[in-house]
């Protein structure tokens, strides 16, 4: 394999995963008063992250399971690392509950009572919590893109455009909430946009670490249970904190607008892998 070849892949791979800047770039033409902004992007991150692990991450994590062990123990696999998933991001929910730094939420002087300041730390925790599951679903596709490019760069290349194009909205799911839970447009473009680190990242270890054992057996049932358990954190933070928290500032269609045109916008960019 030539170092050309190498090197391509990983600047082809850092650029995939760096577009989740473009959408975190919003945060920097974003109003903190507009509730009808965040409404509609919350309803929009929910939509990104619901479509995509229906339609996207759970069929190739249930592809993997189902050539390595068959038709059944392979739903089986696929059924139990998606709850898995569900179940890890619950108890990490529940036993960190509060990311809350007295130095990063907005302060709340000028606030009337406290249900606001509860308002402005659960979208905190909410935006670390979706950095964190846009980071983890980045890391796989970092790996996809680079093997890809290695084998062929045309191919590499096609794929890369297509995560670069869908990395936006993600972004847009992870600064929407840092921003108006800190009212800094600098952290919510800086966690954003480190999100999208992860993605170079797994390249790199593609390369240094799965590369010679690319062949090896457990491979498929590797990348089936992170790619399963993934979809499962997904679904769970849209259902458990982004939909909800859209819904306590009292614009219901606006969030279902949103979670439509989320789905939509992935539904669009998903065809440029096929």
């Amino acid at each position: 394999m030539e170092l050309s070849n190498i090197t391509f892949a990983l600047l082809l791979t850092t650029f995939a995963g760096l577009s989740t800047g473009i959408g975190s770039a919003i945060a920097f033409t974003a109003k903190r008063t507009n509730t009808k902004l965040l409404t509609f992007s919350l309803g929009f991150s929910a939509g990104v992250m619901i479509y995509i692990s229906f339609v996207e991450i759970f069929p190739e994590a249930k592809h993997s399971f189902v050539n390595h062990f068959g038709e059944f123990q392979g739903n089986l696999y696929t059924v139990i690392s998606f709850f898995g998933g569900m179940l890890l991001i619950a108890l990490i929910d529940k036993f960190i509950p509060n990311f809350e730094n007295p130095h990063e939420i907005r302060t709340i002087e000028s606030m009337d009572n406290t249900k606001e300041a509860a308002r402005y730390n659960k979208l905190y925790r909410m935006g670390i919590l979706t950095a964190l599951a846009v980071a983890i679903h980045n890391f796989p596709e970092g790996i996809a893109t680079f093997m890809s490019a290695v084998n062929n760069p045309a191919v590499g290349i096609a794929i890369a455009i297509a995560i670069a194009i869908h990395n936006i909205p993600e972004g847009i799911a992870v600064s929407v909430p840092i921003y108006y839970a800190t009212g800094s447009r600098k952290k919510a473009f800086v966690y954003s946009f480190l999100s999208g680190l992860a993605e170079p990242v797994g390249a790199f270890l593609a390369y240094l670490v799965l590369m010679p054992f690319m062949n090896a057996e457990n491979s498929e049932v590797i990348f089936g249970t992170v790619l399963a358990g993934v979809a499962g954190i997904m679904v769970f933070i849209s259902l458990d904190e982004l939909l909800p928290t859209a819904e306590e500032y009292g614009e219901h269609h606006i969030a279902v607008y949103g979670l439509i045109s989320g789905m939509v916008l992935m539904a669009v960019s998903l065809l440029f892998l096929v």
